[in-house]
């Protein structure tokens, strides 16, 4: 069974739909991007699966059950949206304490010591909340969306004000969490070479739609004509070996950068251009296939549906 199972959802305010016919799933211990331009209906769609907005049509069920109707289940389900949740004169150590109480975490002290050890903040432990920086405040809202060591985390733009330093932190903690614990979690994020890095599902919505859905590996290879890079030792040779490739059956274009000759083509025209090369003396000292990033597959999605990214 899917944790996470959303159904022909829809809704609309007022008469005018926000999202419409939308269906995907999350398995157990997966890293799940859910992906989309500001206005696309993310923020609707996540709020409708963590039972705070009630769909027009369609459903939403979190391990089988109506998270909004189901108090034993949100227990096990941990949330950060743009709001880091906390209280802005208390301390690091006090906000952590109120949800550890309100959650009967066991043993909290030793609990919030290791999250604070977690987040890199033990030193400001006593120190007030709304003292802290964007990014430390951020970081203190994962800790608190964790400190019940929930089976399920919802995680909107979770590194959003971070540095590089504490990205990665975020980061490696996401995938420890699905890895090494077996947790589920799903992730709105912008920073799509994030995404790419550690999410194994994509879903991409626009205009409350959803335009693709697959696994990143599959989205970056699918809908792309192959193009490889040769690079030449000799660059003198490049307007000859982009005459010679332009000849090969299955070759669409050839352009040339200096000593790297970059060719579009179909999958199976490859080999005949390489004997082609070499045939003709043409020295390589490397081809390679490009392979688009998830950043690529994302604009490429956004664009033919009509959107500004």
């Amino acid at each position: 069974m899917a944790v996470i199972a959303v159904e022909n959802l829809a809704k609309s305010f007022n008469g005018s739909p926000v999202i419409e016919d939308i269906s995907f799933q999350v398995s157990g211990g997966e890293v799940f991007g859910f992906l989309g331009p500001n206005g696309a209906g993310k923020t609707t769609t996540i709020r409708i699966v963590l039972g705070l907005l009630q769909p027009t049509a369609g459903t939403a069920r979190v391990m089988g059950s109506d998270l909004g109707r189901n108090d034993a289940l949100r227990r096990s389900v941990g949330v950060l949206l743009e709001n880091n949740g906390l209280y802005g004169r208390l301390s690091a150590y006090d906000n952590l304490r109120y949800y550890a109480d309100i959650y009967r975490v066991a043993d909290p002290d030793t609990r919030i010591r290791d999250l604070l050890d977690l987040v890199d903040l033990t030193e400001f432990a006593e120190s007030p909340i709304g003292n802290f920086s964007v990014g430390m405040q951020r970081k203190m809202g994962l800790a608190r969306a964790i400190i019940h060591d929930p089976a399920i985390l919802f995680l909107d733009e979770p590194t959003s004000g971070l540095d590089p330093e504490a990205q990665r932190l975020v980061r490696d903690l996401i995938l420890d969490l699905s890895r090494e614990k077996n947790r589920t979690v799903f992730l709105n994020s912008h920073n799509l070479d994030e995404v790419q890095r550690i999410c194994t599902n994509v879903a991409i919505l626009q205009q409350g739609r959803i335009r693709a859905y697959d696994s990143v590996e599959h989205l970056r290879a699918s809908e792309q004509t192959p193009v490889y890079l040769l690079t030449l030792a000799d660059p003198a040779a490049a307007e000859r070996a982009c005459t010679l490739v332009r000849g090969v059956e299955g070759v669409g274009s050839c352009s040339v950068d200096g000593d790297v000759v970059t060719v579009s083509l179909d999958g199976a025209a490859a080999p005949r251009m390489l004997r082609e090369l070499v045939r003709a003396g043409v020295d390589l000292i490397e081809a390679r296939r490009v392979t688009r990033s998830l950043e690529d597959v994302y604009l490429d999605v956004v664009h033919r549906s009509g959107g500004e990214v």
